[in-house]
């Protein structure tokens, strides 16, 4: 029998470790906060309509502070990863602070490793969808 092509061995994902670093490999990978908030106090869905990408992002709030924000994602491993990391750096925050990052794409793209240029669009939709949340609620 014929060994299976190295692109056929379940679980191999296409040259990601080339492509991508592993901060971001790792925020796709175990995405932290995947899933809606029960009760959220806003709720958001962002979509990129060149690439296909969907966010949906929901928050609750708590004295004026971020107390829990979740997010699904259909798109891209960028898109996913960034969601991800987004959600780690506004938990507890106030909206003020919030409203500071969501104006900021260089410092998510940082949070996860870098992004090749062709998917900078991917921290551009989390962050979209961030300040879209925000205008949601009170300061």
């Amino acid at each position: 029998m014929a060994a299976v092509p190295t692109l056929m061995r379940p679980g191999y994902i296409y040259n990601l470790n080339a492509m991508y670093s592993p901060q971001l490999l790792d925020h796709f990978q175990n995405p932290r906060n995947a899933g809606d908030v029960a009760g959220a106090d806003a709720i958001v869905e962002a979509a990129n309509p060149v690439c296909g990408d969907m966010l949906r992002l929901s928050l609750k709030v708590a004295d004026g502070r971020l107390t829990q924000i979740g997010f699904k994602a259909k798109g891209c491993v960028p898109s996913m990863a960034c969601a991800s990391a987004l959600t780690e750096m506004v938990a507890g925050k106030t909206l003020l602070e919030a409203r500071t990052v969501s104006e900021h794409r260089d410092d998510l793209i940082a949070a996860v490793g870098g992004l090749p240029q062709a998917s900078t669009h991917a921290a551009q939709l989390a962050l979209d969808a961030l300040a879209l949340a925000l205008t949601q609620l009170r300061p």
